[in-house]
């Protein structure tokens, strides 16, 4: 049983019980503390800025459906590269994100909802992360090893920092899954920066990197980190034509550095004011009722 519904098992138990001995005053009392209770509780979830698009995660056939064409278009990719490879070529790679390109985090996510947390929590996230309660996202682990059945390689390039402990645990939610490439060769985490890019050029210098594979611009181009939303926009429009093909994107509404352009930081704290900031970016362009 979950722990929410043994808590109001419990709960409901322990009123019927004091109400049978309870005197009048004491029954009415009871029954006002637990409408408070539970209106509070309530009403904090119905709050929570989260909702909606964890809801999303979790149950959207869309949300998967994403997923499957990504790697459709990301394996169409890969046999053209084939098709193209001569000998003498540089060696062919694909360089892919982890968390929200191949690994699902949608069960972190459902704890922030249970715990009514609105906003990323680094110090949760540092916690869930080595219990590898990842799934793989929809097509991941397919397309993977359909790459490395046609002799391309993979390289897994990240931005962690979980203490001396944060390579492994990568190791460990990977080899969890199943997926090939764990190794020192492939497996590239840095702790102390965010710029991608020294490591995809780096492997650029030997390898034919047919797509890079993320859910996050930042994931692509080191130029797309940017602070204004409009400037953001403009930055991707300027390479429009290689979505889909150099760049393969993967749906992520709950965090990345859309997150950060809003609020100039990428994991802020749930005040009023940061409540505001959401509501004035959701409400950017909106009908008058006129």
């Amino acid at each position: 049983m979950k722990k929410s519904r043994l808590y109001s098992a419990l709960l409901c138990g322990a009123v019927i019980t004091s109400s049978a001995m309870a005197t009048p005053a004491q029954h009415a009392k009871t029954h006002v503390d637990t409408h408070i209770e539970t209106q509070t509780m309530t009403s904090s979830n119905n709050d929570n800025l989260l909702i909606s698009a964890v809801a999303w995660k979790q149950t959207a056939a869309e949300y998967k459906a994403l997923y499957y064409q990504a790697f459709n278009m990301a394996k169409m990719q890969v046999d053209l590269a084939l098709a193209k490879h001569k000998m003498g070529d540089k060696p062919l790679a694909v360089i892919s994100d982890l968390d929200d390109t191949l690994l699902n985090a949608s069960n972190y996510w459902g704890y922030m909802i249970e715990h009514n947390k609105a906003f990323f929590d680094d110090a949760i996230w540092d916690a869930w992360v080595p219990k590898n309660h990842y799934t793989a996202t929809p097509g991941a682990l397919d397309f993977v090893k359909y790459c490395q059945s046609k002799g391309v390689e993979v390289f897994y390039v990240s931005n962690r920092d979980q203490g001396e402990n944060t390579y492994d645990y990568a190791v460990g939610n990977l080899t969890h899954l199943g997926f090939p490439f764990v190794d020192k060769k492939h497996l590239i985490i840095q702790t102390d920066i965010s710029n991608k890019e020294p490591a995809q050029h780096k492997i650029m210098q030997f390898y034919n990197v047919i797509a890079q594979l993320g859910d996050n611009l930042n994931d692509f181009q080191r130029k797309y980190y940017s602070q204004d939303v409009d400037e953001r926009t403009r930055l991707m429009e300027e390479d429009k034509t290689l979505f889909g093909s150099k760049f393969i994107l993967m749906p992520n509404p709950t965090d990345g550095h859309w997150i950060r352009a809003i609020f100039g930081e990428s994991e802020p704290e749930d005040t009023p004011e940061n409540r505001q900031r959401f509501f004035d970016a959701a409400t950017k362009s909106a009908w008058d009722g006129k």
